[in-house]
């Protein structure tokens, strides 16, 4: 590639999230774990750990940042996922548990919207999750929260409202794996860099969305993520 060459088209513009207190995150990958809590794995079929982390992704223009999600086309089962998302300053290959840490820039709460009529014939199929976890604003995220700001988030609990009723309510010290645990396998499989984000999983409690639906997801000391759904985009 001859990068004195100009683009024959308007190159799109970089996805990117609010920080708390100023300034714009920009996201490079989505990466996302499943089965990552005991309850939700029993709540969607299964009966066991897995041997390793399960991840997929969403492609990065995925985050919404607003207040509205346009109902999803090609489904009548859209479900909400509340989970916390890591925010990286940095990245690696293999990396260890002290590296992990460090790479933290901050965190948020967000959804992964999914599917689920789309997951469940991908998973009857054997087949992949794209079209059931990385359509059109399917990442709402709340504004990202310095590491430093944020503490110890081990010992903060999620919580799912729908129309102001809870509908999720776990300690994130349920996780099947942590968040560094999650850094270091994802580190073994691609080469992480700064401005992804990492979705690390949601707990049982996950259900319908329709129109006119309100979420807020709580999640500690983070700023609230909160959307509406609306009409058929």
């Amino acid at each position: 590639m001859n990068l004195n060459d100009e683009f024959v088209i308007a190159p799109p513009s970089t996805p990117a999230v609010r920080v708390h207190g100023g300034g714009l995150f920009p996201v490079r990958r989505i990466f996302c774990i499943g089965k990552n809590y005991a309850d939700h794995v029993k709540e969607m079929g299964g009966d066991a750990k897995s041997d390793a982390p399960v991840f997929f992704a969403k492609p990065a223009d995925a985050v919404v940042v607003g207040d509205v999600v346009a109902f999803p086309q090609a489904t009548d089962n859209l479900h909400y996922e509340g989970e916390l998302v890591v925010a990286l300053k940095s990245g690696g290959r293999d990396v260890d548990v002290a590296r992990a840490a460090e790479m933290i820039f901050g965190y948020a709460a967000g959804c992964d919207l999914t599917r689920r009529d789309h997951q469940a014939a991908a998973k009857k199929a054997g087949g992949p999750w794209d079209t059931a976890k990385g359509f059109d604003q399917s990442a709402p995220i709340g504004e990202i929260l310095r590491a430093d700001e944020a503490g110890d988030m081990s010992a903060a609990r999620l919580s799912t409202l729908v129309n102001d009723e809870q509908r999720q309510s776990a300690p994130l010290s349920t996780m099947i794996w942590s968040v560094p645990e999650i850094i270091i396998a994802l580190s073994k499989l691609f080469a992480l860099r700064p401005g992804d984000l990492i979705f690390t999983g949601t707990p049982a409690g996950v259900g319908a969305l329709a129109q006119g639906d309100r979420v807020a997801i709580k999640i500690g000391d983070l700023p609230e993520c909160r959307f509406s759904i609306g009409a058929h985009g």
